[in-house]
């Protein structure tokens, strides 16, 4: 640890330097960010391309306080998800805990594998969950900033030797592991495929063997990371039968201490807040993210990350995160930055994020205030909206966001810490409410039905059609089913796997048995909205939106979207009966699902049914 202390002092106002070239930060959304069709990957469930580099029972310990499993082993990709192993049966643990062991492999190589299946899908961005070196299934729990999982690449004893040797407090001691260099690669080869890629972080906590974490509770109040965290009290060596050592966990959770802020206010309970975080770590997180946004430190930023999602980012002060949008926005101009805001008071309230995105923190957040109305009306899911309702209440989420914050933010149906689309929809329940069996025993743990199927496409139309950036959780696209975290972690439904039968119910009950593999005519459905967003991308980024039908009785709706010379309308029959809808006279094409002129002004809409259409004379040369 002595390396660690004598540069201390230095490191920890390096962040204050900045290169006399650095160009001015700038209060806009970066110029692609409106236009992005998001895709999240959580890449220990999107591909095992090396199985070499499998975790090993080494490789997981710390994550969790309990007892590792004897003869604990990977799973294999095509496992029945809710079927115990038989580690987790000799160990006699119940589902919910010996799902947190699982690993299945995934790695960045499997990433490098399906850039072009992504490509050719139509995203133009990807979103990575945390692949900072931890022992968890999801990363959150750093073992270290700097550095990529040793899992990830192709030669994790190496990676960790290479680690134990560094300081990791000088980034001038800083090596290239191959993970590291297989990511650079990686963010070569999105680049190359014009597409952008950001990398998701916690600067509010790390895991407990991060090796800050491990200095303090070796060495007490003597150690140098001492003030690093929030720590209540320290172990008193005058009293060895009793261990006084506290300190606080995110949410609680003491696999995950926090990191220290300073000068909040002393009644701040919950929620946008002002201060800083401790100048140590700050110094820390500024050198780890001018790794990553320049890696060869050349002061040209196109071989380094496109942007970062910040992980619980209301529970960071307001003063760390200008600071931090100043810091990384004198590196690349262009860098996004979008937040995770989300509950005011879950499960009924979400945080108005007017705070934030106002220039000086966030280019966006994760807007999950999108979809929890959306999913209310077409799902009739608690409080049941109606059309109207639906509309004000889509209204009320815009107020006091500037429109290019708007444009920018992630719209998201699903994500790591929702069920997914599918399941969200088939259980009507509330939202982030007892939705997975452990906390629900009459939710539906099977493949969602067609009339399921139906409202999905409703709402993925509404999604392509409206403004913000459309989000897609990756294997969505593939019909994958699954209720809350954990469930909505299961590996990808790739062709060149044969997957067992979903036969098992985690509590034992009976279930339907269904036949797990990849909805293709969905990932079709999928490429298609993607498809008409980008050949009339401008429209439905900046077009003006006008409501012409909000028909509460027989759930119809219909809003055009205006840019100058373009016109579009988006119908919506939301009903289980067959409606005639009214649209203004004029010609028209049918654009989704591709159809044929229309001239008339009454349509037949069938239940449950989306239509988009253009008018004739600006339709596009490529959908004619």
């Amino acid at each position: 640890m002595e390396p660690m202390r004598t540069c201390v002092s230095l490191l920890l106002v390096a962040w204050l330097v900045v290169p006399a070239q650095a160009q001015t930060p700038i209060s806009d959304p970066p110029s692609w960010a409106d236009e992005a069709v998001w895709y999240q990957i959580f890449v220990e469930r999107f591909r095992n391309g090396d199985p070499d580099n499998d975790p090993t029972p080494e490789d997981i310990l710390g994550f969790w306080f309990g007892p590792q499993p004897e003869n604990w082993a990977t799973t294999p990709w095509t496992h029945d998800w809710y079927k115990q192993e038989n580690w987790a049966l000799e160990n006699e643990m119940e589902f919910y805990t010996a799902v947190q062991y699982r690993r299945y492999g995934g790695d960045l190589q499997g990433v490098l594998d399906k850039l072009d299946y992504l490509k050719e899908l139509g995203v133009t961005a990807l979103y990575l969950n945390p692949i900072n070196d931890a022992p968890s299934l999801h990363k959150f729990d750093a073992r270290n900033y700097r550095h990529v999982d040793r899992n990830f690449g192709p030669d994790p004893v190496g990676d960790r030797q290479i680690a134990e040797v560094e300081d990791p407090l000088d980034p001038d001691t800083w090596q290239w592991t191959a993970a590291d260099s297989l990511f650079l690669k990686l963010i070569k080869e999105v680049h190359a495929r014009d597409m952008r890629i950001i990398l998701d972080y916690s600067w509010n906590h790390t895991g407990v063997r991060f090796w800050a974490w491990e200095d303090v509770l070796e060495n007490q109040q003597a150690s140098v990371f001492a003030d690093w965290y929030e720590i209540n009290a320290f172990d008193n060596p005058a009293t060895p039968d009793t261990n006084e050592f506290s300190y606080d966990g995110w949410l609680g959770v003491k696999s995950l201490p926090e990191l220290a802020k300073i000068d909040v206010p002393p009644d701040h309970v919950h929620g946008a807040h002002e201060g800083n975080l401790h100048p140590g770590p700050k110094a820390h997180v500024y050198n780890v993210t001018r790794r990553w946004l320049d890696p060869n430190g050349d002061g040209n930023p196109e071989d380094g990350l496109d942007g970062f999602r910040l992980d619980v980012a209301e529970m960071v002060p307001l003063g760390f995160w200008r600071d931090y949008r100043e810091f990384v926005r004198s590196i690349n101009p262009e860098v996004y930055l979008v937040g995770e805001v989300w509950w005011d008071s879950w499960p009924h309230h979400m945080a108005d994020p007017v705070p934030w995105v106002q220039g000086d923190i966030f280019d966006a957040v994760m807007n999950y205030r999108w979809y929890m109305p959306t999913r209310s009306f077409f799902a009739q899911a608690p409080p049941n909206l109606t059309a109207s309702g639906y509309v004000a209440h889509l209204d009320s989420i815009m107020a006091g966001i500037p429109t290019r914050f708007w444009n920018a933010m992630m719209n998201l149906a699903a994500s790591h810490d929702t069920p997914r689309i599918s399941t969200s929809l088939y259980n009507p329940v509330l939202y982030k409410y007892g939705q997975h069996p452990r906390g629900n025993p009459d939710f539906k743990v099977e493949r969602p039905d067609a009339r399921t199927r139906a409202i999905q496409e409703l709402i993925l139309v509404q999604q392509f059609t409206w403004s913000g950036a459309p989000h897609i959780w990756n294997g969505d696209e593939m019909g994958m089913w699954g209720g809350d975290d954990p469930d909505v972690r299961k590996p990808l439904l790739w062709s060149d796997y044969t997957f067992e039968d979903e036969l098992t119910h985690p509590l034992g009950q009976e279930r339907r048995h269904d036949v797990v593999a990849a909805d293709l005519q969905l990932t079709g459905l999928y490429r298609e909205l993607i498809a008409l967003r980008k050949a009339n991308m401008r429209l439905f980024v900046d077009g003006e939106t006008k409501w012409l039908t909000v028909d509460d009785d027989r759930r119809v709706l219909v809003y055009e979207r205006r840019l100058e010379d373009e016109y579009a309308l988006v119908v919506f029959n939301a009903s289980d009966d067959t409606h005639e809808v009214t649209i203004p006279k004029g010609t028209y094409r049918q654009v989704y699902p591709t159809g044929s002129v229309v001239t008339t002004a009454t349509l037949s809409l069938p239940t449950l049914t989306a239509r988009v259409y253009l008018s004739r004379s600006e339709t596009t040369n490529d959908q004619q």
